[in-house]
């Protein structure tokens, strides 16, 4: 069996030692790889209606949109601030569980109840809560494959 080691320079030359002592031979055509886990933060940043500073779990954002420079994160207990930019919301959250469907949007895989096709290549979401969104065509390929339809 032939492993990849995809690790940050102070630890790979110890991992592949250790591993290569033990009979696991280590080479880029392999079928497994070894990597740092991911490390995604399991709380938000937000401001509720009165201004202070909270921690939302990740798991309970339903979808966040922008209006401008304001951003809000949707829960099923309220709508919270954000202190970031959608790009840098999009870039903190796991792109496993989180995705963005337009300019605007970004959706929770596991909050999205229902999905409809429309005409023009979009879709029409149903979330949790009720919340229709919609995913725009320049998001609809990205969307396709992270959904697998």
């Amino acid at each position: 069996m032939k492993f990849r080691i995809e690790l940050p320079e102070e630890e790979y030359g110890a991992v592949k030692d250790y591993l290569v002592r033990h009979g696991v031979e280590i080479g880029d055509e392999a079928d497994y790889k070894i990597m740092e886990n991911e490390r995604y933060p399991a709380f938000l940043s937000a401001r509720n209606g009165k201004k202070e500073s909270i921690r939302l779990s990740a798991g309970d954002v339903i979808f966040i949109e922008a209006f401008g420079k304001d951003i809000e994160i949707h829960t099923l207990e309220d709508t919270y601030l954000a202190r970031e930019r959608m790009y840098q919301l999009e870039e903190l959250l796991n792109p496993r569980e989180f995705l963005r469907v337009s300019k605007s949007v970004i959706i929770s895989k596991k909050h999205v109840k229902k999905i409809r096709p429309t005409l023009s290549m979009k879709y029409i979401l149903t979330m949790t809560g009720g919340t229709l969104v919609d995913v725009t065509r320049s998001y609809y390929n990205d969307f396709r494959r992270f959904f697998g339809i």
